[in-house]
């Protein structure tokens, strides 16, 4: 009897063994990453030239590069990134419930946000500014556009900044997306398109609408784009400032920067300082 009972006792504690095992396995990527070798990241998927989703299921950007070079400095490879879509008006709730490791999704620091994430960075310095068309010379500055008809994606506070407070009498025209605005651009249904520049940029720099489009050059505001991550993880925004530091100091920040951004002609500011 005490043998069958030893006996069932090492079978419940193997059994125990295992399925711990088998747990960790299938949570490998808990919290952000870590645990299996892979670690998830939060971007944009439809911001040409930041973040974006390409057809064949790869994803290519300004911020998708930032994230890469910071994965690898934390240990990660390219194929041990997991990118999880980050939209503007869930990038907190990811970060806090832990469904990311940190956000790189042109996430402009600002007060408000730092009382629930904490920031790395800054890494880009972006302005609000116009996107024309290219033939297009009577816009050269915001006030110029109480004339015209400006164009942004519903909701945007971009274009409510411009109409409120540089162009009164603009007709501002709300479209579901910057595609939209683009082709109303294009079409002269609109006369102008109006986020951050590196947004403008991106969009003026795919390859279809090369040449169509041109940034104003405006500085309507200062755009701080931070890397986001969980309140409090201080190794981690430690970790993640210096490897911004490296990229900045080995020349893969400009490298990246041209690449994604140069075929729209967009003068970027240096990189910003890390605070």
């Amino acid at each position: 009897m005490k043998l069958h009972k030893a006996s069932a006792a090492a079978a419940a504690a193997l059994v125990l063994s295992l399925t711990a095992t088998a747990c960790g396995g299938e949570n490998s990527d808990d919290a952000g990453g870590d645990g299996g070798g892979k670690i998830t990241i939060g971007i944009k998927f439809d911001q040409p030239g930041l973040g974006l989703k390409k057809p064949d299921g790869t994803f290519a950007g300004f911020d998708v590069d930032v994230a890469t070079y910071v994965a690898k400095e934390l240990g990660y490879d390219a194929k041990d990134i997991v990118w999880k879509e980050s939209p503007s008006a869930e990038r907190e709730n990811l970060i806090s419930n832990g469904d990311v490791k940190f956000v790189v999704a042109s996430y402009s620091i600002n007060d408000e946000r730092k009382k629930k994430v904490d920031f790395a960075g800054p890494y880009f310095l972006a302005h609000q500014d116009l996107l024309v068309r290219s033939d297009d010379s009577s816009i050269t500055k915001a006030e110029d556009l109480n004339s015209k008809k400006l164009c942004s994606v519903t909701g945007s506070t971009s274009a409510q900044n411009v109409k409120e407070e540089l162009a009164p009498k603009a007709d501002l025209q709300e479209f579901g997306g910057y595609s939209e605005c683009l082709t109303g651009l294009e079409n002269k249904a609109v006369d102008a398109l109006t986020t951050d520049d590196s947004i403008l940029a991106g969009y003026a720099s795919q390859q279809e609408h090369q040449g169509k489009f041109k940034l104003a050059g405006l500085k309507l505001s200062d755009e701080n784009y931070g890397i986001g991550l969980k309140k409090g993880d201080t190794e981690l925004l430690t970790q993640i400032n210096d490897a911004l530091k490296k990229m900045e100091s080995d020349g893969s920040w400009q490298k990246a920067v041209t690449a994604n951004f140069g075929p729209a002609g967009y003068k970027n500011e240096p990189a910003p300082a890390i605070s």
